[in-house]
């Protein structure tokens, strides 16, 4: 399939006329000749979303099973683009080619996933109330609950993950399993990637023969277009995954519209690792060097990122501070995803270096050769508890390899630090059985803390699953009570509708009498068997 630098508008290819753009490869540092993208402006967002808008009703209204093949044959044409697909995501992200094919994984699970959930039918959450004519005082009337999609969402492709959260990713697949058009903005750092995907996704469209405007795919330099997308009166939700300067700007725009919508942004999080004495003490090494692994793990560049680890002085961290030191001493440097993302890391470390009271531990090895453009050392720092706290800039984000070491005296100073952190999408507990008691001390801060809670692990690598969170308090996401990954993604893009007295002839199928598509459905307060 070849990449034209065309951008999809329903089914149709249409070239952008404000302006073009290439892909940069961040290895070389180059521009990626072929193709030049045509960008859009307001003139095709209208276009995208009034199709969109279009398209809403007659989506959502074919049956559940075609909308859950719709999901497998997006996860099949990707799958069909096979190579070219991964060697373009590895020119425009500089991502190692096996990481690639994980994420290829990734994705048709995910789209495999919601196929299931649509074909359960479960997610439209449905509740029967059935009339009690006879009731005293008052009778109750028959009211009956369904969940139906909000309406078109726009998603923004995220820079980290070029394929598993971009044009099909957890977003895109969740909304179209609601029954939600999705026009994606492509990122600018993966444009023949994200052309790639959405003529995929254009190409199942079109073979189960669904309604012009379900799938759009627009590029555009700048905030702009994206901009003028949030805005755009079709749009009733928007997922995004990026900086909190970003995601905080799309939730301003979405609340400034005469009809607010909800913006699910992913945004900051430095995802605290706590390093308990027992633990410490059995395996202070071992833990130092998964920690080493999973700090660099893709340049460092995933949004659960170890960025803080907590521990209490001693001789046991010490040991645990030799071996990360060893393993990430030995870590060369890996080219970033983009030259903006590569300069602010190097200037989130230079800050870190300038603040009192941090000391550097360890710094990996430079990059050499012709392809050593954008590429990061990874980095180790060391500070008290005292500067920690004192210091709100400790506090912040590096995107990277880089984490920061705080010495606590006692579990009674690591609750009082977890107490001044922000919103994490996770918290890592490194125990033992002794270390129970101190443990359960802080669990009930971090559950008001963070949305995900690992034990013996560490928080890099997200399972798609029924069950995962990936999601928090402020500011790790706009809205904390929605997860961006697993199956209860869908629920960000589904509203409930309640039917009071409606003739069962004009009930939607899920809310029948005769239930024709098999639900579980809860009647009269009492779960189906």
């Amino acid at each position: 399939m070849a990449i034209t630098g065309d951008m999809l508008i329903g089914l149709s290819t249409v070239r952008g006329t404000e302006g073009q753009q290439h892909s940069i490869n961040p290895a070389t540092n180059q521009a990626i000749p072929i193709p030049a993208f045509g960008l859009g402006g307001k003139d095709e967002v209208e276009r995208a979303a009034t199709l969109a808008a279009q398209a809403f009703d007659p989506y959502r209204a074919l049956p559940l099973e075609t909308r859950a093949r719709f999901l497998e044959e997006i996860a099949e044409q990707i799958l069909a683009l096979g190579d070219a697909l991964i060697d373009r995501a590895h020119q425009e992200s500089g991502l190692p080619l096996a990481r690639l094919q994980g994420e290829r994984g990734r994705t048709v699970g995910q789209l495999r996933l919601f196929a299931a959930v649509v074909r359960e039918g479960a997610f439209q959450g449905v509740v029967i109330d059935q009339a009690q004519p006879e009731r005293q005082p008052l009778p109750r009337a028959d009211i009956r609950l369904r969940k139906i999609g909000l309406g078109p969402v726009a998603v923004f492709g995220a820079s980290n993950f070029p394929l598993a959260f971009s044009v099909a990713g957890g977003d895109t697949a969740a909304a179209l399993a609601a029954g939600c058009p999705v026009i994606v903005k492509a990122h600018g750092a993966h444009l023949g990637t994200s052309e790639l995907v959405g003529r995929a996704i254009q190409q199942a469209a079109r073979k189960l023969e669904l309604p012009d405007g379900v799938f759009s795919l627009l590029v555009g330099a700048g905030r702009q277009l994206g901009e003028a997308l949030v805005a755009h009166p079709e749009i009733k939700a928007v997922g995004f995954t990026g900086s909190r300067q970003g995601g905080l700007a799309l939730v301003k725009i979405a609340n400034a519209r005469p009809e607010p919508i909800p913006v699910y942004a992913e945004m900051a999080s430095i995802n605290p690792v706590y390093l308990f004495p027992a633990a410490l003490a059995a395996r202070a090494e071992a833990i130092g060097r998964g920690f080493a692994a999973s700090l660099t793990m893709g340049a460092g560049q995933f949004c659960t990122n170890p960025g803080l680890v907590v521990a209490q002085d001693g001789r046991n961290l010490e040991r645990f501070l030799a071996a990360a030191a060893q393993a990430l001493g030995e870590a060369a440097a890996q080219t970033m995803l983009t030259p903006g993302i590569h300069d602010a890391y190097c200037q989130g470390v230079s800050r870190l270096e300038g603040l009192a009271g941090v000391a550097r531990v360890v710094q990996g090895r430079p990059a050499l050769g012709e392809h050593a453009h954008n590429a990061a050392q990874a980095a180790l720092y060391v500070t008290e508890a005292r500067h920690f706290l004192t210091q709100p800039h400790l506090r912040e984000e590096i995107f990277g390899p880089a984490s920061l070491v705080v010495r606590v005296a006692n579990v009674e100073e690591m609750i009082a630090l977890t107490q001044q952190l922000e919103g994490q999408l996770t918290a890592t507990l490194q125990i033992d059985e002794d270390d129970h008691l101190a443990a359960g001390r802080l669990l009930p801060i971090l559950e008001r803390k963070v949305g995900r809670i690992v034990a013996n692990g560490f928080p890099t690598g997200v399972e798609v699953c029924h069950a995962m969170v990936h999601g928090g308090p402020f500011p790790s996401t706009s809205n904390p009570m929605f997860t961006s990954v697993g199956s209860t993604a869908i629920e960000r893009f589904l509203r409930p509708v309640a039917y009071q007295d409606l003739p069962d002839g004009l009930h939607p199928a899920a809310i029948r009498e005769a239930n024709p598509q098999r639900l579980r459905r809860r009647v009269d307060g009492v779960a189906d068997a």
